[in-house]
This record gives structure tokens, sequence and C-alpha cells, in this order.
């Protein structure tokens, strides 16, 4: 009993940190494709309050977008395989 409490709570911390990591790397590949596509409309604009709006809206579709949701697969995934694993095993 102790050992799946570990299991659970080790498994919610690493899936967690995971999760944290993907989402970081996630956004910042959306902002440096939205500032790269500023860039290419507008040559020479780098700083200007256009820019930024731009970006902070393109930023706030992604927060409600399908990408950002779709990254909570990292918490179901894992937990599924390791579900089906113990469900297969103990079948036996």
């Amino acid at each position: 009993m102790i050992g799946a409490v570990r299991l659970v709570v080790v498994g919610f911390v690493v899936l967690s940190v995971v999760y944290w990591l993907v989402s970081i790397y996630s956004r910042s590949i959306r902002r440096e494709k939205l500032e790269d596509r500023w860039s290419d409309n507008h040559p020479g604009d780098d700083d200007s309050e256009a820019r930024t709006s731009y970006i902070d809206l393109g930023m706030a579709e992604y927060e409600t977008g399908l990408r950002r949701k779709l990254i909570l697969l990292v918490y179901i995934i894992p937990t599924l395989l390791v579900i089906g694993t113990l469900f297969v095993i103990n079948a036996n």
C-alpha cells in the first residue's frame, strides 16, 4: 500500500515537472513564431506598440487554443499506461 502511494506521489511530481517544461517550451515556440511573422510582415519595426499588441493577442489566443489543452495529455497517457500495465500483470 505504501508503495502505491509513493508511486502516485512521485509520479505526480515527475509528470508535473514534465508538464511545466513542455508548457514553457510550447509557449516559447509560439511566441517566437509570432515574432518572426511580425518581422516578416513589418521589416524594421521591432519595438512598437503594435508589435507588442500583436504578440500579446496571439499569446492570448494560444492560451485558449487546442495545443495548450493537448499538453494535459502528459498526465493522462502515462497514467493510463501504468494502470494498463498493472491490470495486465495482475490479470495473470
